[in-house]
């Protein structure tokens, strides 16, 4: 298949490629102290893999990530993060996302899939900013915009962690 472009997405050629977790990240974005100032921070991407087929619709996204890597600002917020009370790293090491659907929206490309963390499954939507050959791979980046952590049973520190947080994926994928 010879690649094509829709919006800010070329369609790669077809095959399997594995994510390359130092030339990827997935940061989030959310409100704390009753939404008057954000947070930003970062997880590192541990492994997974994309698969782009023909017709594109066919492909696939899986990503495992690091819980016990987020990374923000603050050694302090981010030893409160990891803890029991929210993401409870100790159990639940991994949060994962794994595509079940791309489909065209208009002029966008969606991402449908789930993302499993501390220990539920919730169904989430990526928008596709970008995708495009880079090097011997292909560079990906999607968002996914007001995700609720409750949905996720993450409900600890009510008032001084905001409930819904965006988050960026930026995936650069290796061919093998």
């Amino acid at each position: 298949m010879t690649a094509t472009r829709t919006a800010a997405v070329q369609v790669p050629p077809t095959g399997l490629c594995r994510v390359d977790p130092k030339q990827s990240a997935v940061s989030y974005s959310g409100r704390h102290m009753g939404g008057l100032g954000t947070v930003h921070a970062t997880f590192t991407i541990r492994s997974g893999e994309l698969r782009v087929s023909d017709p594109p619709t066919a492909s696939a996204l899986a990503v495992a990530v690091d819980a016990a890597s987020l990374t923000s600002s603050s050694a302090k917020r981010d030893k409160d993060v990891r803890n029991s009370r929210l993401l409870g790293v100790d159990t639940y090491l991994e949060i994962t996302f794994v595509s079940h659907e791309l489909r065209q929206d208009g002029d966008r490309w969606l991402l449908a899939g789930r993302v499993t963390s501390h220990g539920n499954t919730v169904p989430v939507e990526l928008v596709v900013m970008d995708a495009h050959p880079e090097g011997d791979g292909i560079r990906l980046h999607a968002r996914a915009d007001r995700l609720d952590r409750h949905a996720f049973g993450i409900t600890g520190s009510r008032g001084m962690v905001g409930r819904y947080l965006d988050l960026d994926l930026d995936v650069f994928a290796s061919r093998t």
